[in-house]
């Protein structure tokens, strides 16, 4: 998307153009909350950020001075909390919500840099209690079958996590591990020598079928969604999701009249009078109900993101992010050409205090 420019000074006094993003997506890259919160919340408040483009190499910078929202991306955003009171206090018209990722592949080894799974749920909970209920977006993801990993197994870890989030989530979404189809993730799986086993579509349908039997059966009646897959999981209640979601947008911040502008998003009041019928006007059925009980929504644009892969339904924003800066040491990573280049970049971050334009001061 070609996004509105602006002129921004930066540190050194230069004058650039750069890109002014409405919808932030802070990161499919790399994980901002766990390790680079500090950067971000100061780059936030300097105006800007330098992001290098993964394909090219070339510097480009970001100027914050129309974002009216956040979507964090993370597992393990503990350290994004004592920032949300900053964000509220300096930047009230930002809003955000956050795409937790919370797995449990620990007995297993292929997530060595995540905190333990209790410490973990009691982020969400803590996250939850202070953005309010809706806005923190279970994920277990992705679903990885390996010599060690059965699909009963993902059921059982599921079913375990589910039951301790019961209260604090709305959605679950998921998506299954596609490996042969991402270069970066085959080699750093056979590197760390994880005997992976491809989904089948059988398998595939079978999960869907089952998740959504476990979801009934408990009583949880999460809202089931996938990530990147296709909209073939209908039939057992599971929808293909909008990670970047316009509809969570329009639900936490319908009173921004700039973001509604943008998304192309109509508030209306909800009609007491009658039809020629003597019935009450309708609702319609496309409308996005609100949370003062008076007040709904109608989008009237399409927002998707024709940028992301085909399968993507995340709606438009500006990623800030840069692959080889994560940390976490998954063994499946996408984001990551290898565990040493990302663990270097990251100490090179720390020791430049995280004062910098990009997020490896490069």
């Amino acid at each position: 998307m070609a996004w509105k420019k602006s002129k921004i000074q930066l540190d050194n006094g230069d004058w650039v153009e750069a890109q002014a993003p409405e919808i932030v997506s802070a990161s499919r890259s790399t994980d901002i909350p766990a390790f680079y919160a500090d950067w971000f919340f100061h780059r936030l408040e300097k105006g800007y950020s330098a992001w290098m483009n993964p394909f090219n190499g070339k510097k480009s910078y970001v100027s914050y001075e129309n974002t009216r929202f956040i979507v964090f991306w993370s597992k393990n955003p503990e350290k994004l909390i004592p920032h949300l009171d900053k964000l509220e206090r300096h930047s009230p018209q930002i809003k955000c919500y956050i795409q937790y990722t919370l797995n449990d592949y620990v007995s297993e080894g292929l997530e060595k840099g995540v905190p333990a799974v209790e410490k973990r749920i009691d982020t969400f909970k803590r996250l939850v209690d202070k953005l309010g209920k809706g806005h923190v977006v279970w994920r277990f993801d992705p679903l990885i079958l390996t010599d060690q990993i059965s699909m009963d197994d993902l059921l059982c870890k599921i079913a375990g996590i589910g039951d301790q989030l019961y209260g604090y989530t709305e959605k679950l979404v998921f998506s299954f591990a596609d490996i042969d189809s991402y270069r970066k993730v085959k080699s750093n799986l056979i590197r760390n020598k994880v005997h992976y086993h491809e989904w089948t579509h059988e398998q595939m349908i079978e999960f869907a079928k089952r998740l959504s039997e476990l979801n009934n059966s408990k009583g949880w009646n999460y809202e089931l969604a996938t990530c990147g897959e296709k909209p073939e999981f209908l039939e057992y209640g599971i929808k293909p999701n909008h990670c970047v979601d316009d509809t969570l947008m329009i639900r936490f911040a319908w009173r921004d009249e700039v973001l509604m502008n943008f998304l192309g998003v109509e508030i209306r009041v909800k009609n007491s009078s009658l039809n020629l019928f003597n019935e009450p006007e309708g609702i319609p059925e496309n409308a996005i109900m609100l949370d003062d009980g008076v007040h709904y929504a109608i989008k009237k644009k399409n927002n998707k993101d024709r940028g992301q892969r085909a399968l993507c339904d995340c709606m438009v924003s500006k990623d800030i992010g840069q692959y080889d800066t994560c940390p976490h040491q998954c063994e499946y990573c996408y984001a990551n050409t290898s565990k040493e280049l990302a663990v270097s970049n990251y100490k090179v971050a720390r020791e430049l205090g995280f004062e910098s334009e990009t997020i490896t001061g490069k």
